[in-house]
């Protein structure tokens, strides 16, 4: 039986666990052309690289790959987003060295 983790007062229940949330955020990610999204979604990969519990689903979906592939990317605002301080790869020295 799937123990659930209580929720933070005034966090409204979420239908996916986890891993399938991360994965719903990387596949919006990929399948959207909007520049604005695709840095919303990595600030939120970015923020869940911040959460242990999130350190084996990212390493899963390759989401440092992601911000990997970013730095390559013709637009500035993405590559800038990629390099950030409140980036995956500053996370990735916590779970990945």
């Amino acid at each position: 039986m799937k123990q659930q983790r209580a929720r933070r007062p005034g966090q409204p229940p979420h239908p996916l666990g986890r891993l399938e949330y991360l994965q719903a955020l990387v596949t919006e990610f990929q399948v959207t052309d909007s520049p604005e999204a695709k840095q919303q979604v990595l600030a939120n990969l970015a923020n869940f690289a911040y959460d242990p519990r999130n350190y084996e689903h990212l390493r899963q979906l390759q989401v440092l790959d992601l911000f990997l592939d970013m730095l390559a990317e013709d637009n500035e605002t993405l590559v800038e987003f990629a390099m950030g301080k409140d980036s995956i790869l500053s996370a990735a020295i916590r779970f990945f060295l």
